[in-house]
């Protein structure tokens, strides 16, 4: 009977017939049921974040195939503008040769027109030079001897030739 007066005895039986009341009252079914619904709420979100890193995955695979084909056509357009630069250069050089040759021609022609009228002015001059004198001389032989209406007439003839034809 020694037991009955251990407080350390009542304690165990107090403890057992509280877990017995706890058994009766069906707490543990609600313990069970609590840990259950929070394992499934706790795999509910386990199963969201696999999902959400699969849809990040997903994601960053699409993106980096974006800025993949980005970085092509980049490479492809800086290709394409290195090529037009080039044909737009050779296209321009081959248009400066071209004027650079058609200015050269025409100012040979210029040169040529130029050369043709100073030669024509000069035969004009000598020629007007050579009427004059021809005139003057014949003038001055003609002074001393009598004046004949058919030399005058001559002389008119040869002067209209000399400056109708050398112009």
């Amino acid at each position: 009977m020694e037991l009955f007066l251990d407080a350390h005895f009542w304690v165990g039986v107090a403890l057992v017939v509280f877990l017995g009341i706890l058994v009766a009252a069906g707490v543990h079914k609600l313990a069970w049921t609590a840990l259950g619904e929070s394992g499934r709420k706790v795999q509910a979100q386990l199963d969201e974040a696999a999902a959400l890193r699969k849809e990040a995955q997903a994601l960053l695979a699409q993106i980096t195939e974006q800025r993949a084909e980005a970085e092509r056509q980049a490479v492809a357009m800086l290709a394409a503008a290195k090529d037009e630069a080039k044909r737009l250069q050779a296209e321009a050089e081959v248009k400066l040769a071209e004027q650079i040759q058609r200015r050269g021609e025409l100012a040979e022609r210029r040169i040529a027109v130029a050369e043709a009228q100073a030669t024509t002015d000069v035969k004009a001059a000598a020629a007007d030079l050579a009427a004059q004198m021809a005139e003057q001389v014949l003038t001055e032989r003609l002074a001393g001897a009598k004046a004949d209406p058919l030399v005058d007439q001559a002389l008119e003839q040869l002067a209209s030739r000399a400056f109708a034809g050398g112009r």
